[in-house]
């Protein structure tokens, strides 16, 4: 048989694993904050820069609760 021949059907996703998904992408998050704190410190941005690095990570903390909780927006009528 040919490798393509051998190929499995793709299986459908499950969000019942991923959850480490969501802590990495947190993770990610921490660089530019403690960036945001060293230019903040050092005079070469003001305190915004700050609250905008922390609104950044909240967005991203709502977004991957949205997506794993379903949000409900794609239910067929």
């Amino acid at each position: 048989m040919s490798p393509i021949q051998r190929e499995q059907p793709e299986q459908p996703h499950r969000h019942g694993g991923h959850g480490g998904h969501g802590w990495m992408m947190m993770i990610c998050c921490i660089p530019m904050l403690i960036i945001a704190v060293v230019l903040v410190a050092t005079g070469v941005a003001g305190v915004g820069f700050i609250f905008a690095a922390i609104m950044c990570t909240a967005m991203m903390a709502m977004m991957m609760r949205a997506m794993s909780s379903g949000g409900g927006g794609g239910e067929k009528r």
